[in-house]
């Protein structure tokens, strides 16, 4: 407050909460006397932008899906209110998707915050004339969420939403999906309850290179739903500066879901995966991780029960337990004067996805290290005026059976 005592504590506080934002590059505050009195400071912050947020557009065209457009726009710092907004949309001849999130950081001047997201998801198979579709889950809702600080650099989060999810089968749909399906039906409304708690002592909202933190958040169907199911994440990073040009980076995720009363196991829709960006690098998305079954459907006029292709290789199928983290360092780009908004490291990805709710089948329910998918490479991201940027070469040195490698990947409005 004006006129009030010039706390260095606070002062200094009150940067490190500007550079958190993740608004700036970079910020600066000075405390020159002011002019005529011997008892008197200014407090001056001089800030420099930077993007932050990101736009995405598409237009192309497949020989399954016709003409496809997309677009999508999030921005952390909507119109300088300090709202994050996102909108999207996808459409094509057989499939739509629409998303909406707002979220209010300071809908009370405590730092309570509010924020709610809409969604809508449909596909339509009668418009598709390939076989490459497994299943398809039309899903609908919308959920709102409030947070409330319990100090500097934490926080408690609660959540309610509400789902509609209906499962169409396609071609090559697989034994897990039919058996889910003969057991709980292909029709859902689910309401779910989530309280979450999340620390952050990071220097900077975006490319940090100090402090750590981390979130923990159970999710769950409650009373009144059609399945009954849980699902349990944490996540965690720690920056530690080796000198000035250098930073260690440790980083974890991990899950755990399953079913609870009448629903067994968690719904296969619902599953983990691992593979590609913010995951393990050097593996193509989703590609790590428990094989389905050979597929049956109603190809080439069969009927349920009889195999389709018999030639398919067994597609990525996801589990109900996810291990994934690594090591980087990052370093200082050589000839690159300005770094603020440039990050390059060299990383060791490692993670799997597994299930252990699948039956007899050999090794399914083992959880281990040396069951894990691992990379190593070079990353780069870069804050663009559309939003980061960032790009990782990688060689897998341990590939498990069936996964998919992809050395060159890359990425617009995230970084890692």
């Amino acid at each position: 407050m004006e006129g009030g005592w010039a706390s260095t504590y606070l002062i200094d506080q009150s940067k490190t909460r500007l550079e958190r934002l993740g608004f700036f590059k970079e910020v600066n505050v000075e405390t020159p006397q002011v002019a005529g009195t011997d008892d008197q400071v200014d407090v001056n912050y001089s800030v420099e932008e930077q993007a932050s947020g990101s736009i995405t557009a598409s237009v192309g065209f497949a020989q399954s899906a016709g003409l496809i457009l997309g677009g999508s726009i999030s921005q952390s710092n909507f119109l300088g209110t300090g709202n994050k907004v996102s909108i999207g949309l996808t459409r094509s001849e057989y499939q739509t998707r629409y998303n909406f999130g707002f979220v209010d950081p300071y809908f009370t001047a405590d730092g309570v915050s509010l924020g709610y997201n809409a969604f809508y998801r449909s596909t339509d198979y009668d418009d598709l004339d390939v076989d490459v579709a497994s299943y398809a889950v039309d899903s609908y809702g919308a959920g709102v969420s409030l947070g409330y600080p319990i100090s500097e650099t934490s926080r408690l989060t609660y959540g309610l939403s509400v789902q509609q999810d209906k499962i169409k089968t396609g071609k090559y749909t697989v034994d897990e999906i039919f058996d889910f399906l003969e057991q709980e039906g292909d029709n859902f409304l689910n309401f779910k309850a989530s309280i979450g708690w999340s620390e952050s002592t990071l220097n900077k909202g975006v490319l940090a290179t100090r402090g750590h933190s981390q979130s923990l958040t159970l999710e769950s169907t409650i009373p009144g739903s059609d399945l009954s199911f849980f699902k349990l994440d944490y996540r965690g990073q720690l920056f530690q500066p080796i000198n000035n040009d250098y930073t260690l980076r440790l980083h974890t995720e991990l899950g755990y879901g399953d079913g609870y009363g009448s629903t067994s196991g968690l719904p296969f829709y619902e599953n983990y995966f691992a593979g590609g960006f913010n995951s393990v690098r050097g593996f193509k998305d989703s590609s790590l991780g428990p094989r389905s079954t050979p597929s049956r459907g109603e190809a080439a006029g069969g009927k349920p029960g009889t195999i389709a292709d018999p030639d398919q290789d067994p597609l990525p199928f996801g589990g109900n337990v996810l291990v994934q983290g690594g090591v980087e360092l990052l370093f200082p780009l050589p000839f690159v004067k300005d770094q603020r908004s440039l990050r390059t490291s060299v990383f060791w990805d490692v993670g799997n996805v597994f299930d252990t709710n699948c039956g007899s089948k050999p090794d399914c329910a083992k959880v281990g290290f040396s069951d894990m998918a691992s990379s190593v490479g070079l990353g780069v991201t870069w804050i663009t005026a559309l939003g980061p940027l960032s790009f990782s070469l990688a060689m897998p040195i341990k590939k498990p059976d069936d996964a998919d490698t992809q050395v060159f990947q890359f990425s617009l409005g995230q970084t890692f």
